[in-house]
């Protein structure tokens, strides 16, 4: 090899490794038509949904994003999702939404459990991870909760047998079971996943989460890469809050998964930081990961407080599902500046910003 090619070649090499040419990084590359605008409809909801939905559409508008929102009024008071709402979410197979009250007790059914078992959004998916820059008491969480959305105590069959006797039917079935347990091993395959968890009671009600654990064992044979173990759901809040940083992919029936959420998430950084949403064959409804707890607290309201964060990284995640990863990557980017960054954050996070203020300060944060 000549002594002039010797030194072009040193001279590549060094530029490669970042002293000089800027290499470009894997690019997405669309199908013909990926460009074109796509609807989704937008559910503002109760309480501080309508403030975080704003959040939402405006820094859309910023990054001209290319979606348009079809706007519903919905409360959580309504007997049922009106009709309109549900041919939209139908025709858009998209939609993203605030909280909705569910009122507690008498005889108002919630809407939000209408609307996964109508559109047969089976399960819920719950990412709680350590944002840079917003301290919690542990670290290197990354947690995944999906979670079965359509049976178990949320099936809704309650009767009173006689006065002053409640029954509370749990439904568990292999379908469904098996179902879930797919979409978790498929999602931790996806996402270079390296084990599920299954979360049962199955040493109380051993038929009903038996036939649970029964359906997670016979998928995990299929994918031999992943590890696969379980855990009793008392004995896993407690690890929770003792050494989170164990679990990766966490696959549930419907109540564990929905206490099992809320306590990742609060280990993790609270709800007003963790994305979420409900996928089903056909459609998809993205909505803030953890429970809405601020959904009835009027003074945030009132002083537009409420933290955008959770709904932001949640419509990130609707970008990505709907093939517009570069969109989603700039949003994530600029909502994790913001936080790492700590002038700009709301109560729950430990700062005096306004909803306004957050949603300015990640827009300034757009590349």
């Amino acid at each position: 090899m000549s002594r002039r090619s010797l030194t072009l070649l040193k001279n590549l090499a060094r530029n490669a490794n970042g002293s000089g040419i800027q290499t470009r990084s894997v690019t997405y590359m669309p199908r013909p038509g990926d460009g074109a605008p796509r609807a989704v409809t937008l559910i503002p909801g109760d309480g501080i949904g309508p403030l975080v939905t704003n959040a939402v559409e405006q820094v859309m508008e910023a990054m001209h994003a290319p979606i348009f929102f079809e706007k519903y009024d919905v409360h959580g008071e309504m007997s049922r999702m009106p009709p309109e709402v549900m041919e939209s979410i139908r025709k858009n197979k998209v939609c993203l939404k605030g909280g909705l009250k569910t009122p507690v007790g008498g005889g108002v059914s919630s809407l939000n459990v209408q609307l996964r078992k109508e559109l047969d959004l089976f399960a819920s998916l719950v990412n709680c991870f350590n944002l840079p820059g917003l301290p919690t008491r542990h670290e290197n969480v990354d947690i995944v909760v999906i979670r079965e959305n359509t049976e178990g105590e949320y099936a809704g069959l309650e009767h009173e047998v006689v006065p002053g006797v409640v029954e509370s039917l749990k439904v568990i079935t292999k379908f469904c079971s098996e179902r879930i347990a797919k979409y978790a091993f498929e999602y931790a395959y996806l996402n270079n996943r390296k084990k599920v968890t299954a979360v049962h009671k199955a040493n109380i009600m051993k038929l009903a989460d038996g036939l649970f654990l029964e359906s997670c064992r016979e998928v995990a044979k299929k994918y031999p890469s992943i590890t696969y173990n379980e855990i009793i759901v008392d004995n896993c809040c407690m690890q929770l809050v003792a050494k989170p940083e164990q679990f990766d992919v966490m696959v549930t029936p419907n109540l564990y998964g929905n206490l099992v959420a809320n306590t990742a998430a609060g280990i993790a950084g609270g709800t007003g930081v963790m994305p979420g949403g409900n996928v089903g064959a056909d459609h998809a409804v993205f909505e803030q990961g953890a429970s809405a707890g601020n959904v009835g607290k009027d003074k945030i309201v009132l002083e537009n407080k409420a933290n955008p964060v959770a709904l932001l990284l949640s419509s990130a995640m609707m970008l990505r599902h709907l093939q517009f990863p570069s969109f989603a990557d700039r949003l994530e980017t600029a909502v994790k500046k913001v936080i790492a960054e700590g002038k700009c954050r709301t109560k729950d996070l430990g700062g005096t910003s306004t909803t306004q203020e957050v949603v300015d300060a990640v827009i300034a944060k757009l590349d």
